[in-house]
């Protein structure tokens, strides 16, 4: 199109080309639809013309004079639109969309510069203290929140994405404290949607069902689960443990890189999970792989092959954390004693805790029964967790119990 070219009617340059004229002496001229006012012409200088044309209206030009039924852009009503309302539409429609490039272009980008908050904010969680696993866990989530098309520099903007999401409420809550969290590094003023969370009672397996899953894995991962059983430490302090946190001579673990807020602490561990660490290689400084992720994903694999092995669809709801709640509850049930339970975790507040308190009724679980009959067998029935029930004077015999 030439740059002069423009609508003799309203002098917009912007033109529709809307097909050739084919004039007698073989030649063509370009034709012209304006989509400002609907105006219809040919080219008055066509090239390799000598022929001027004059831009009378013709019937091109009448408000009946182009059809469009057979685009099916008719009105509902039957009524026919004219040129000058077709041509409004289609530049209506050619503005929403150079609307939509400009704003997709606007979101590429803003990309580098939101990019350039989050690094920002990751140092200034780290700065308050935040963990590096906490830390990462958020920023994964804002990204998802970007994703989802929120302006992370908008507050509003990330309560419709929120409020738009399929995300389960337990799930959303987890997007809500990370945001919650960038906007106050940010001062931004942000009101978070109320997300209302049922407390689910978790899955509580029997020990043998433990030991069965303990047994099937290979080595390090059963060595890793042999921990989180005796410890009832989360996966992640786990695999934070170094071969210098475990003492051979107290049967102990020194859990020195608590998750979440919790304390340090030192947990009793039964001679049989330190003889499984000391098969173990020393390789390093660490135990295990630090990457609780990896351990994750390589135990999940682990225990669906040996479910299936077995038919036992109850392991498949066995997970690295449910070894947490087996070893909280089944302390408190043997000693009802909530603050010994609140240390073994590690809570600061004792709420925290008290679920453990009214998870599971064992009144009629069933019990593996021992007897001893001088010290050293008492010793190795309690090594095992067995707990002492009665002395028997009559058979002079100690009865212990320890749950199936």
């Amino acid at each position: 199109m030439a740059a002069a070219t423009a609508c003799p009617s309203c002098g917009s340059n912007r033109l529709y080309k809307d097909g050739l004229r084919y004039l007698s002496d073989g030649s063509s001229v370009q034709r012209w639809l304006c989509r400002n006012c609907g105006y219809r012409f040919s080219n008055p200088n066509p090239t390799g013309s000598t022929r001027q044309w004059k831009n009378l209206p013709s019937g091109l030009n009448l408000p009946s004079g182009l059809l469009y039924s057979c685009q099916g852009n008719n009105d509902p009503d039957g009524r026919v639109p004219s040129a000058f309302e077709a041509v409004q539409t289609l530049a209506t429609v050619e503005k929403e969309n150079e609307k939509r490039a400009a704003g997709a272009t606007e979101t590429k980008s803003m990309l580098p510069y939101i990019e350039g908050k989050l690094i920002e904010y990751l140092w200034k969680a780290k700065k308050h203290g935040l963990s590096e696993l906490t830390i990462k866990q958020r920023v994964s989530k804002l990204r998802c929140l970007v994703k989802m098309g929120a302006d992370l520099l908008n507050p509003e903007s990330v309560s419709t994405a929120l409020a738009m999401s399929e995300l389960t409420p337990i799930n959303k809550k987890g997007y809500i404290v990370a945001y919650k969290s960038f906007a106050k590094s940010f001062n931004l003023q942000w009101e978070p949607p109320k997300i209302r969370v049922e407390r689910k009672v978790p899955f509580i397996p029997t020990e043998a069902e433990i030991d069965t899953l303990i047994t099937g894995c290979g080595r390090k991962t059963a060595a890793f689960l042999q921990v989180l059983k005796d410890t009832g430490a989360r996966g992640g302090e786990a695999a934070r443990l170094k071969w210098t946190d475990v003492d051979e001579r107290t049967n102990t673990v020194r859990i020195n890189n608590p998750l979440k807020g919790s304390l340090a602490r030192v947990v009793k561990v039964s001679p049989k999970t330190i003889a499984m660490l000391n098969a173990l290689p020393k390789t390093g400084e660490f135990i295990f792989n630090t990457n609780v992720s990896t351990v994750r994903k390589n135990f999940t694999k682990q225990r669906n092959k040996l479910a299936d092995k077995l038919q036992n669809p109850r392991l498949k709801q066995i997970h690295l954390h449910t070894l947490r709640h087996w070893k909280a509850t089944i302390e408190y049930h043997k000693t009802k004693n909530i603050k010994y339970v609140q240390y073994l975790l590690g809570h600061k507040k004792l709420e925290n805790t008290d679920i453990y308190t009214h998870l599971v009724n064992f009144e009629s679980d069933e019990w593996h029964v021992a007897t001893a009959r001088n010290l050293e067998e008492e010793k190795k029935l309690i090594e095992a967790g067995f707990e002492f029930v009665r002395y028997s004077e009559k058979d002079e015999l100690a009865i212990y119990r320890k749950r199936k």
